[in-house]
């Protein structure tokens, strides 16, 4: 939902900056001012003289307005950075016992969580993301099962053998582990 949520409010913000942008260069380059434009002409600045010193006996006018603006540049920094941000491990440092240490592709260790897990008796469809720092990952487990599979066995069945499986190959001293349980949804069939 975030995701939606973010490429929604990023195509409006950059639809909004375009037709800005692009009236703003029009009306410099001589075309004619458009119906909602707030100038007369091109040779009108977007702030006047008068604009500029109607608050300026007021002495807490101009601290507020740089603050607000900085508030608001330091939120949609976090917000860039945020949206950014790999969610994904890239790789895994694996302990190889000698005092050296070996790199796993986040997204081998990820397909073959996903392949161990799928093949549990009564999962209809697996998936697995890895997070957190190479040297402490963390997994993200999903599982869609069947409705004649019991939860706690699945979970079991999981923690026992894919877990256990992907810590050990990697040389983790652990990995810890949300998962996810939904039922398969089966779509009515007509039976005549």
């Amino acid at each position: 939902m975030l995701r939606v949520v973010n490429r929604v409010f990023l195509g409006l913000v950059g639809l909004v900056l375009l037709v800005l942008g692009g009236s703003v260069l029009a009306v410099g380059l001589g075309a004619p001012a458009p119906s909602w434009w707030i100038h007369d002409s091109r040779h009108d600045v977007l702030l006047s003289d008068a604009e500029r010193n109607r608050w300026r006996d007021d002495g807490w006018w101009w601290p507020v307005v740089i603050a607000v603006l900085a508030v608001l540049l330091l939120l949609l920094l976090w917000w860039l950075v945020s949206v950014l941000r790999r969610h994904r491990l890239a790789e895994v440092l694996v302990d190889t016992g000698d005092g050296e240490g070996a790199l796993l592709r986040g997204r081998a260790l990820e397909d073959a969580l996903t392949e161990e897990a799928a093949q549990i008796d009564g999962v209809g469809r697996a998936r697995a993301h890895l997070r957190g720092r190479r040297s402490a990952p963390e997994a993200r487990v999903r599982l869609a099962l069947e409705p004649h599979v019991d939860p706690g066995a699945a979970l079991h069945d999981l923690t026992t053998g894919a877990l256990t499986h992907a810590r050990t190959a990697a040389g983790l001293a652990s990995l810890p582990a949300e998962v996810r349980l939904r039922g398969v949804k089966h779509g009515a069939e007509r039976v005549s």
